[in-house]
């Protein structure tokens, strides 16, 4: 059947006789698609509870409670889940964190800028005008917050900023704390007489906006998620590696407040990276692992989890009619997927079954099972 012709079928001559295509699925497996997600698939996926997160829970919830900036290592190698952990965490701090007093800012890079001056960019981005705007009405009540910067050039933008604050004056603030060259308009307009180009200096406006941001009432955290961070060794040289891994360092040392970095990545790339820059290893002790799947059992509950929650998604979209509960790939798939796997990780020396590969495996096996699915439905629009 050529892909013209089972479109055709699948709607039906005309509106009345169309249906939705996966609804046949649906009255026999309970799901309305393949729930298992393919390999190139690594987010908007459901996250399947690991131990692993009451531990991240747990530094989060000290991090709200007293303000004091974390650091936190998500370790594992490639395809157990990290993107999907982290995206998890994510998601989770934009739903809950309205619901705690005080302002946050969340900032997940998903593919980090192989270069410090784009993360710090990034991170003012994401504080923003708005931020700044609101920042400076607070200021204009009552100027002692300004004194937490430490920097003369950031206090005397900032007083500067509370005489005029019209939207273009803002916008040159934030130009400059960025590190835009400096240019005539912004001596003017904010008093300032140096450009913000270096790592110190950058650190040191970051540092000095948090802190002036915090005192003033309108910031109590910035959550910053970096992840793949193994793939600046491909995108930078060994000297520019260190460069990178210092200022990620700094931002650390610059902010003992307010700042919740979690950083995602391999356990070969935190080897590497602790040897080319001891200093940096201190900072990154705090460490969760996730792992890959080691047993049969772990396998089929990670299948179960997927299918159970394709179920639940489905069951709203068909809210009244019943779905069928027929299990779209057998027990003995399940486990025989696994035993396939774990067999070409033991001859390559590898331990373990990644999550990725497991999942990816299932998504192939139950897309023949729905393209079946689909063709009887064809079948049967014929008749």
């Amino acid at each position: 059947m050529n892909l013209r012709q089972m479109l055709h079928d699948l709607q039906g001559k005309d509106t009345s006789e169309r249906r939705d295509p996966f609804e046949h699925l649906y009255e026999e497996f309970g799901v309305t698609g393949n729930p298992f997600p393919a390999s190139n698939q690594n987010f908007d996926n459901p996250h399947y509870p690991l131990d692993a997160d009451r531990k991240v829970e747990k530094h989060i919830r000290a991090f709200v409670l007293d303000g004091k900036s974390q650091a936190l290592v998500i370790k594992g190698t490639q395809g157990v889940g990290k993107t999907n952990f982290m995206r998890h965490f994510e998601d989770e701090l934009q739903g809950v964190i309205e619901f705690v007093p005080g302002s946050y800012v969340i900032k997940y890079l998903a593919d980090p800028e192989a270069s410090f001056a784009g993360t710090i960019r990034r991170l003012f981005e994401e504080l923003g005008a708005d931020h700044l705007a609101k920042l400076v009405k607070e200021l204009k009540k009552d100027k002692s917050a300004i004194y937490a910067a430490r920097s003369n050039e950031i206090r005397t933008a900032f007083e500067n900023l509370c005489k005029n604050s019209d939207r273009e004056n803002l916008n040159y603030f934030m130009e400059w704390i960025q590190g835009s060259r400096l240019l005539k308009v912004h001596r003017a307009s904010l008093g300032v007489q140096f450009r913000l180009d270096t790592v110190e200096s950058k650190t040191t406006s970051l540092r000095d906006f948090v802190h002036v941001s915090a005192k003033a009432g309108v910031l109590h955290g910035i959550f910053l998620l970096l992840d793949e961070l193994e793939k600046q060794d491909g995108a930078l040289g060994p000297t520019a590696v260190v460069r990178y891994l210092s200022a990620i360092r700094a931002i650390v040392d610059a902010l003992p407040q307010r700042l919740f970095l979690m950083i995602a990545i391999t356990p070969d790339a935190l080897l590497r990276y602790s040897a080319a820059l001891p200093a940096l290893k201190g900072r990154l002790e705090n460490q969760v692992e996730l792992y890959p799947l080691k047993t049969a059992e772990e396998a089929v509950s990670l299948a179960n989890f997927y299918v159970e929650t394709a179920r639940f998604s489905a069951r709203h979209k068909f809210s009244n009619k019943e779905g069928g509960d027929a299990p779209i790939l057998e027990m003995k798939d399940l486990e025989e997927r696994f035993y396939v796997l774990a067999g070409r990780l033991e001859r390559r020396a590898d331990v373990g079954v990644t999550q990725r590969e497991y999942l990816h495996e299932l998504y192939l096996k139950a897309d023949d099972v729905i393209q079946r699915k689909i063709d009887e439905a064809c079948d049967h629009l014929r008749e």
